[in-house]
């Protein structure tokens, strides 16, 4: 094999935003100590998490590795469901890494897989605490995921994205109950709540 690839993603659970995956490629030869310290991306703070983020950034631009992200909106959520949107991510990652099936293996973390096109791919539970690359992928995924949601805040600035990036805190319920939906809310992670009759924001 000449390239290793590891794939996580990030927003399988929020109420509103994309999901996001990430993939990591390096050379068979790559100096895994370059990824000392990384780790899950919930395990890690927002400051560590921008940190990473940054290095993989230099790194990429210094030939060390490629890297690419994709994000599914809450729209084809809706329409496909979260396993099939996290499916068209997870290829369109893939493509834009040129990643070829047999030169490539493939380590995901927990219930992810790739295309049957690529044969050498192996499932790891909690491989995004086990598996540098798929660390590393957790992290590019997170972070551009947050930074989206980030930048949602000042569109949609009723629902505080900046405060909990969609997720299903106590305060973002309550403002979906007081204001209704917006155009970044997952209508079917919403069936359970109660909204009011506010117009949608």
């Amino acid at each position: 094999m000449q390239y290793l690839i590891g794939i996580d993603e990030a927003g399988r659970g929020p109420l509103a935003g994309p999901v996001s995956v990430g993939a990591v490629m390096v050379p068979h030869d790559f100096d895994f100590e370059l990824l000392r310290g990384a780790r899950d991306s919930k395990k890690l703070s927002e400051k560590k998490r921008e940190e990473w983020y940054e290095r993989l950034l230099h790194m990429k631009s210094d030939g060390v590795l490629n890297f690419a992200v994709a994000l599914s909106p809450a729209a084809s959520i809706d329409e496909e469901g979260i396993v099939p949107a996290i499916r068209s991510a997870l290829s369109r990652c893939l493509d834009e890494l040129r990643a070829s099936p047999e030169a490539c293996e493939i380590r995901l973390d927990g219930s992810l897989f790739a295309p049957d096109t690529f044969p050498n791919q192996k499932t790891i539970i909690r491989g995004d605490d086990t598996e540098p690359v798929i660390s590393i992928a957790s992290i590019a995924a997170k972070v551009t995921r947050d930074r989206y949601m980030m930048s949602m805040a000042t569109q949609y600035p009723t629902y505080r994205f900046d405060e909990h990036k969609g997720y299903g805190t106590a305060a973002h319920r309550r403002l979906i109950a007081e204001h209704g939906f917006c155009e970044i809310h997952r209508r079917s992670f919403c069936t359970r709540l109660t909204v009011g009759t506010a117009e949608e924001a």
